[in-house]
């Protein structure tokens, strides 16, 4: 089983060198391919400089077999020779955007099903900001203001990114509509990274991880700090 890179926002910049390159090396290390799914900034017509973006960051942290999927509506997701193009022993990697939009994009589809493919060979699945919230089982569409469907990879639980920014605003409308969730707020410029089997996760960053137990307890954790969800 592959692992999960999930973090807050403000991806390609600063402090998210230490969580990226930690995810590079959980899956190969500097050769290992990068394969980057813009498809969450299509909506505002920003996938092609987002994934430019990544490219040119993933380089700069010394990556070198990168490719940006052309993965911008429901029948690129169904097209097998998209799909084919990923393998184990890669990081995947969904950019931020529309959260709504990648969700229904991908559900379903088969560069779902290879990614789900990909990840219990060892590939590591990363998100940012909505990348991470579409893949638990639920997540909050802020665009729709409603709790929508997610790709289920990460099971009772709901991502809060840009926590330090907006996202905390999110927790007193979400708490009693999820109460068995575990509401997972992360800063900007941070990630944690962990296997599902073994759940245990490791904090990457500048800022930090706030996890909102069904229990009403309520516990933060900084860089280089683990955690249970």
């Amino acid at each position: 089983m592959g692992h999960l890179l999930l973090q807050g926002g403000a991806e390609f910049k600063g402090r998210m060198a230490a969580s990226d390159c930690a995810a590079l090396s959980r899956c190969g290390g500097l050769d290992a391919p990068v394969f980057i799914i813009p498809t969450a900034a299509v909506p505002d017509n920003n996938h092609q400089r987002a994934g430019g973006n990544g490219e040119r960051w993933f380089r700069s942290l010394g990556a070198h077999r990168i490719m940006v999927l052309d993965l911008i509506d429901r029948r690129a997701a169904n097209d097998p020779a998209i799909a084919a193009q990923l393998q184990p022993r890669s990081l995947i990697y969904l950019l931020g955007g529309f959260p709504g939009f990648l969700a229904q994009t991908l559900a379903g589809s088969a560069v779902w099903s290879a990614i789900r493919e990909a990840l219990a060979q060892g590939a590591v699945l990363a998100g940012s900001s909505a990348g991470a919230m579409v893949l638990c089982d639920l997540f909050y569409d802020p665009a729709q203001a409603h709790i929508a469907a997610g790709l289920g990879v990460l099971p009772n639980a709901c991502v809060l990114p840009h926590h330090d920014t907006f996202g905390r605003q999110w927790v007193s409308h979400l708490r009693p509509r999820l109460p068995q969730a575990t509401l997972i707020g992360i800063d900007e410029e941070t990630g944690i990274i962990g296997n599902l089997e073994e759940n245990e996760w490791m904090v990457y960053g500048r800022g930090t991880v706030t996890l909102y137990r069904p229990d009403g307890t309520r516990a933060r954790f900084g860089d280089g700090m683990v955690l249970n969800l």
